[in-house]
C-alpha cells in the first residue's frame, strides 16, 4: 500500500461552503481506504498559487486550466446524484 501523502486542492467558487462538504467527504472517504491526504480548501481562482504541490485538483465548478494536474469535477458530492462514481474516481487517482 502506498502511504505517501497525497496533496489535494478542494476548490469551489468562494472557497468556503461547498469546497468543505466536498474536502469532508474525501477525507471520509480516504480514512476508508487509509489513504494519507492533506486537504487545501481554496477559491478557484487561487488553485494556481498551490497546483505545483498538489497531487489531485477537485472542484465544484468548471476549472480552465488544470495546470498540468489530474483535475476532477465533484459537483455530484453536492447534488448526490453520482457520488459514489467521484469518489471511487478520486481514490483511484489518489492510489496511483
Amino acid at each position: 500500500m502506498n502511504m505517501t501523502r497525497k496533496t489535494v486542492i478542494v476548490a469551489c467558487g468562494t472557497g468556503i461552503a461547498t469546497s468543505t462538504v466536498v474536502a469532508e467527504k474525501i477525507t471520509e472517504a480516504c480514512k476508508r481506504e487509509n489513504l494519507h491526504v492533506n486537504i487545501i480548501q481554496c477559491k478557484v481562482t487561487e488553485i494556481k498559487g498551490y497546483a505545483e504541490n498538489a497531487d489531485l485538483i477537485v472542484t465544484t465548478t468548471i476549472l480552465k486550466d488544470n495546470f498540468g494536474k489530474k483535475s476532477i469535477n465533484a459537483l455530484s458530492l453536492i447534488t448526490g446524484i453520482g457520488e459514489e462514481k467521484v469518489l471511487e474516481e478520486i481514490i483511484s487517482e489518489l492510489k496511483k
